[in-house]
């Protein structure tokens, strides 16, 4: 299956890079325009974005691992019209001198990953997505 890898390096512990991706203050302060979540295996979330038209694109999953400061992931529903339908997204964290290393597994099937013009737009999305975090809690 084709997958995004990515990872950045945050000038911030663990604690607050894993509240920036784990609660919904944190997740509309960089990836969502609204977001809730159940932070806990089996929990649910659901994020939602404006498309291309400004028309608001839910996002559901289900979180299948929960390892706080460290690890989650979430399988995304395959039902819907969002573009990760049916992915999954792995977040690690591990603490690396003074900053913390967050590297990210996007993987999946369909349009997204299966188009080369989508997966492109998809890693770039990514790229810009994660540099803004970075920025976000480097200034703080």
């Amino acid at each position: 299956m084709p997958s995004i890898r990515r990872h950045i390096h945050i000038a911030a512990g663990p604690r607050k890079v894993w509240r920036a991706l784990t609660t919904e203050d944190g997740l509309t302060s960089w990836l969502a325009d609204k977001a809730r979540i159940d932070g806990r295996k089996g929990g649910r979330i659901m994020m939602v974005n404006e498309d291309d038209d400004g028309n608001p694109v839910e996002e559901h999953g289900m979180i299948s691992k929960w390892r706080p400061t460290s690890h989650f992931e979430i399988s995304w529903d395959k039902m819907g019209k969002f573009p990760t339908s049916g992915s999954r997204l792995a977040f690690q964290l591990a603490l690396d001198g003074g900053e913390t290393r967050l590297s990210i597994v996007h993987t999946g099937h369909g349009e997204q990953f299966e188009d080369a013009d989508h997966f492109k737009q998809l890693d770039t999305d990514w790229r810009r997505a994660l540099k803004g975090l970075q920025g976000m809690l480097d200034a703080d």
